[in-house]
């Protein structure tokens, strides 16, 4: 087995209800899973689903592993450093590739198939790397993820991707649980979906848009909220943060309200239902 220093060789402390017994069992699943692929390119976009298989992955198949990240205006640049620098800390493969899902009409219209559009240029841009060194392309899916309107899956699937983590039966839950077993720091890291996700189905999606939100979202960061988002609503901002976090922006919302303003809001609002991962989803779907 291929070894990964650095943060995976300290495991973090657990609380009492966690089982590290369970977790066990859940992660050789998940290695027994890899090991069938034999060669993969994983799709590492830095969050903790896509974290736990690249790592397993480079465990389990060594240089027979490659970590990609897809580059485009919807990955915010700290997500991207992130990629680089985990990826170089446990000594894996790892390569960007850009993907030009903004030339399509069809993801700037932003219809609730966006994802579709977004994975299949993904996999139009993996498929050269795939190719190259024989190798299937696995995704971070996990189980939970299928219950949750997710066009990409059926995109990614309909080219040949596989979810390992689906196969080994791992919900989101159990995947934080592995990744602390094994120490990587991802366990506990929020849910960080693309940039895209802030804007509402039917406005449309363009380079400078989502460069505002990724601005407005950097101005909120240093509230200390370990989920947020800024939801763009045309010249309202709309601010998700856990309710524990409201006190911390009311704090400091002159800052908040002259930086937003700053970035062409005239609006700045706080959502008292708090962060809700995929608030943005058509009726009726998970999130």
């Amino acid at each position: 087995m291929t070894a990964i220093g650095g943060a995976l060789d300290r495991p973090r402390s657990a609380p009492d209800e966690w089982d590290p017994q369970a977790a066990a069992e859940d992660l050789e699943r998940l290695r027994r899973e890899v090991a069938d692929l034999d060669s993969v390119v994983v799709a590492f976009s830095g969050g903790a689903d896509s974290a736990l298989l690249a790592a397993v992955c480079h465990q389990a198949l060594g240089d027979r592993a490659l970590a990609i990240t897809a580059v485009s205006p919807s990955l915010a640049a700290s997500e991207l450093a992130d990629c680089e620098r985990l990826t170089s800390e446990w000594g894996m493969r790892w390569e960007i590739v850009q993907t030009d899902e903004m030339e399509s009409a069809a993801y700037r219209r932003n219809d609730p198939d966006r994802c579709f559009h977004c994975k299949s240029a993904l996999m139009d841009a993996v498929a050269p790397l795939s190719e190259q060194f024989g190798s299937v392309v696995a995704l971070g899916v996990n189980l939970d993820d299928l219950d949750d309107h997710r066009p990409g899956q059926r995109a990614a699937r309909e080219r040949g991707a596989v979810f390992p983590l689906v196969e080994a039966g791992l919900t989101k839950d159990q995947v934080r649980a592995c990744s602390r077993l094994l120490g990587l720091e991802t366990w506990d890291k929020p849910a960080a979906a693309c940039l895209a996700s802030r804007v509402p189905h039917g406005t449309e999606v363009s380079v400078e848009l989502l460069s505002r939100i990724e601005r407005a979202e950097a101005a909120l960061v240093e509230l200390g909220a370990s989920d947020l988002r800024v939801r763009h609503h045309g010249d309202v901002a709309r601010i998700e943060v856990p309710s524990a976090a409201f006190d911390r922006v009311i704090a400091d919302r002159e800052r908040i309200v002259s930086t937003l303003r700053t970035l062409g809001y005239r609006y700045v609002t706080l959502d008292l239902e708090g962060f809700r991962s995929g608030s943005m989803n058509p009726p009726g779907s998970r999130g």
